[in-house]
């Protein structure tokens, strides 16, 4: 049946079988394969016994003295302990995210941007139909790279002005994000002096 639940045919418990991994069967020369003598074929040196290609006694005996056997490190699996809440966000490999402050001022548009606003209004007047966002911006593209400096000039020094008023309300914004620190700094230092009295 191919839908079959799997409440019909329950999956077996598997056994762990335990082997003795303390040791490693090698060959003299450390490497894991030796060669057979009567085929010429690389076998694995803990197949050896396995390995049959009309062997007569005299080479399975020479197979099997290249064997050496070697301690080897047990490497158990350790088990990891879960980091404790306050461990956790203190990574060192994560950056901390910087809060945006709401009351920054928004970025100003370059002049490639300003450019396509004024381009899709063209756009959309000249082809009404057209609703693909891609090709209006491939369309944009094409022609931005084609302008030449003097016809791109308007959107640069636009661009100039509204970043000049961006760094200046940027400005602005900082001096008042640093009174209000200093201001919380003060508040909070008067409250650590009442606690200790």
């Amino acid at each position: 049946m191919a839908g079959a639940s799997s409440k019909t045919n329950p999956p077996r418990a598997r056994k762990r079988v335990e082997a003795e991994t303390n040791t490693l069967k090698r060959a003299r020369d450390g490497s894991a394969f030796t060669r057979c003598e009567a085929c010429n074929k690389d076998v694995p040196v803990v197949l050896i016994d396995m390995h049959s290609c009309s062997l007569d006694s005299k080479i399975r005996m020479s197979l099997e003295a290249q064997v050496v056997e070697k301690a080897a490190e047990v490497n158990k699996p350790v088990e990891r302990k879960r980091a404790a809440p306050a461990e956790r966000k203190e990574r060192k490999g994560k950056k901390e995210k910087k809060s945006k402050d709401s009351k920054a001022p928004k970025r100003p548009p370059t002049a490639f941007f300003l450019f396509m606003d004024d381009f899709r209004k063209q756009y959309k007047e000249a082809h009404p139909d057209s609703k693909s966002v891609a090709t209006v911006a491939k369309e944009g593209g094409e022609k931005w790279k084609s302008m030449t400096d003097e016809e791109r000039k308007p959107y640069l020094d636009r661009a100039a002005e509204l970043k000049a008023e961006y760094e200046k309300e940027k400005e602005k914004s900082n001096e008042e994000n640093e009174e209000e620190e200093k201001e919380e700094l003060e508040g909070s230092e008067k409250e650590e002096a009442k606690e200790e009295e």
